[in-house]
């Protein structure tokens, strides 16, 4: 028998086998599609393929800036696309690989559960004394008339897109719908967003929200808050976008419409009912302490048990999960999960927003560095945007909030400090590089000890 079957061969499944295997489980892994999941195939990797290539044109129609001359800019879309379908195959080709060289048992094939112990893939019964699901979710259905007239699109259709539309809707103003935004609108097209809530990327701080919506808005992207969109009909020409907005109807034209509203979890072939398997109203599966289910050897990690729904948590996830079953007593640490959002400007947030601080009554301070006083920034011409820290009464650092220049980089100084529950203190004494971006993340913590060098004392 083996020790562990996992179904998902996502950034959760896949680091669960290896992690498993250095523990020395004998491990299955079943995928049905490619390996690496939605994050390698049609998500993380795919679009960051895309957002380096607008960050080039960007620079390119930039360089006058650096008194360089550019003339006859082309970009090549199904080029684009190629050079993207190349690096995740290559990524792919390597997980494979580590997959292989430590010993993890691949079986490409649709998983049934029939039991705790059993899986059944391609006609063949495998028993294991674990079960990892791994599944991961799917973009989520909306009720909106004309979802299904061509040209409205999901998040894996406009991967494979050869042409760029002139005009392109976007339902949705997650991260997914705002970094589509982002890079198709640096690529040439007309954008427009519609967004259900009050305010753009609704689970990460407010003030770096409104900051995106000014950038976007000199970036010529029109953006809808508070507004449901009611129906997408077919026109002469295109496509039409009928919202009901905060001061009434709204209509809007494209020629595609990107529907990036959400996301559910994947759970077919999985028999949670059959089961047992307890999930919550949302249908997410619930979760005890390192992931077990409340069917005894049956764990759940990643976009299945909701929370987070990122990449990086799913791995740590399955660590943690692989971990217990090992006798370790392992922790995933979600006070300090950060994420990051991929439109230029890009943002980065980790801990608690100030909106998150005031809920729970926590006394917080704050300090800010723009990066428009930050040496390296004004080197690059990359000077929108800034650091936000976020401090509790006794001067624990609770949250780091980042708009602007390589705020993903940067974050994970961040991540350190708040997993850690560093004080202002402790950062305050560290020597930062100069010139350098990190050096705004020093200059927020300075700030909020009233002790900021590099901004005026009547500006604080």
């Amino acid at each position: 028998m083996n020790d562990l079957i996992i179904i998902g061969g996502g950034p959760g499944g896949y680091v669960a086998a290896i992690r498993a295997r250095q523990l020395g489980m004998k491990t299955v892994l079943i995928e049905k599609d490619k390996i690496g999941g939605v994050c390698l195939n049609r998500g993380c990797i795919p679009t960051k393929a895309y957002y380096r290539n607008a960050l080039a044109l960007r620079e390119i129609r930039q360089s006058q800036e650096f008194n360089i001359q550019v003339e006859g800019i082309s970009f090549d879309m199904a080029g684009a696309r190629a050079r993207k379908d190349s690096i995740v195959s290559g990524l792919t080709k390597g997980v494979e690989k580590l997959l292989q060289s430590n010993g993890v048992e691949k079986i490409q094939g649709k998983a049934s559960v029939l039991d705790p112990n059993t899986v059944e893939v391609n006609g063949e019964l495998i028993k294991a004394r674990n079960l990892i699901l791994a599944t991961g979710s799917v973009p989520a259905s909306l009720p909106i008339t004309g979802v299904d007239l061509p040209g409205v699109v999901s998040s894996d259709q406009i991967l494979d897109l050869d042409e760029i539309p002139v005009r392109l809707a976007v339902i949705g103003g997650g991260v997914v719908g705002l970094e589509f935004a982002s890079i198709f609108n640096t690529f040439g097209s007309q954008v427009e967003v519609f967004e259900y809530m009050p305010y753009l990327l609704n689970n990460l701080d407010k003030e770096l929200a409104k900051r995106l919506l000014v950038f976007f808005k000199k970036q010529g992207i029109k953006v809808h808050t508070a507004s449901r969109v009611e129906r997408i009909e077919k026109e002469p020409g295109g496509l039409k976008i009928v919202a009901q907005g905060k001061k009434g109807m709204v209509e809007s034209q494209a020629d595609m419409v990107l529907l990036a509203a959400g996301r559910r979890p994947y759970v077919e072939g999985l028999n949670l009912d059959g089961l047992g398997i307890e999930r919550d109203q949302a249908g997410f599966i619930k979760v005890k302490h390192s992931f077990i289910t409340n069917v005894e050897g049956i764990y759940a990690i990643g976009d299945l048990i909701g929370g987070y729904m990122l990449a990086h948590a799913a791995s740590e996830e399955g660590i943690a999960a692989v971990e217990h079953m090992a006798g370790l007593t392992p922790r995933v640490h979600y006070h300090a999960v950060p994420a990051c959002v991929f439109t230029i400007p890009e943002i980065a947030s980790v801990g608690m927003s100030e909106e998150e601080a005031r809920i729970q009554g926590i006394e917080y301070r704050t300090g800010k560095c723009q990066f428009a006083a930050n040496g390296k920034a004004l080197t690059m011409g990359e000077t929108d945007g800034m650091v936000k820290v976020l401090a509790d009464s006794e001067d624990t650092i609770i949250g780091v909030h980042i708009i602007g220049p390589h705020a993903s980089d940067l974050i994970s100084e961040g991540t350190l400090i708040v997993k850690n529950r560093m004080k202002t203190g402790e950062i305050a004494d560290v020597i930062h590089p100069h010139p350098t971006l990190c050096e705004a993340l020093l200059e927020a913590v300075l700030d909020v000890q009233g002790q900021a060098i590099h901004l005026a004392p009547s500006r604080r």
